[in-house]
């Protein structure tokens, strides 16, 4: 019984010690323009770039916001493996600009956050209507979206609960095995 106890113990250390990766949610690891920086012309569009794939699903957003509230954010979102990009109306005021998004990580769970940058020159641009500020990023035509050949997470947790079963059972087992014999 000690055998097996040890065997659990050691298979269990090993299931969580090398799943812990798997179990993260995505992180924003890059942005451009960078967050905080401080730009002379507003870009042509947002691109977000995480730790791990985001699925291309309908409830990724990217909002931007404007010094006088307005949402510059105007178009399809787009989700190449990792990297969620949005088109931008060209930009207005000179000031802060507050990127939101939310998007839905390789786990399914979503991932919300926000970032800024100034825009230190103003443009001649105007803040999207009403109606596109309501569902930022969103737009009537489909997004463009492309699939990953990566493997979902869920796949190795499952993978693991399987070689956690697998080594219960061998050790189990073998403990009887060993007990039998004395």
């Amino acid at each position: 019984m000690r055998k097996a106890l040890v065997a659990l113990v050691l298979t269990v250390v090993a299931v969580l010690g090398t799943a812990t990766p798997a179990l993260a949610h995505n992180v924003l690891i890059s942005s451009d323009p960078a967050n905080g920086s401080s730009v002379a012309a507003g870009p042509q569009k947002i691109s977000l770039t995480f730790d791990q794939y985001v699925q291309g699903a309908d409830v990724n957003q990217i909002a931007v916001t404007g010094p006088g509230g307005g949402q510059w954010a105007e178009g399809p979102i787009s989700v190449v493996n990792n990297v969620i990009s949005a088109p931008l109306r060209p930009l207005g005021p000179a000031g802060k600009y507050t990127v939101g998004y939310r998007v839905l990580s390789a786990d399914g769970h979503p991932v919300t956050g926000e970032l800024s940058f100034t825009l230190t020159a103003a443009g001649t641009g105007t803040p999207a209507t009403v109606d596109a500020a309501k569902s930022p990023g969103s737009s009537s035509q489909a997004a463009p979206q492309s699939g990953s050949t990566g493997v979902p997470i869920w796949v190795w947790i499952a993978g693991a609960v399987v070689l956690l079963a697998i080594g219960l059972t061998v050790a189990l087992r073998s403990g009887r095995s060993v007990e039998e014999k004395n």
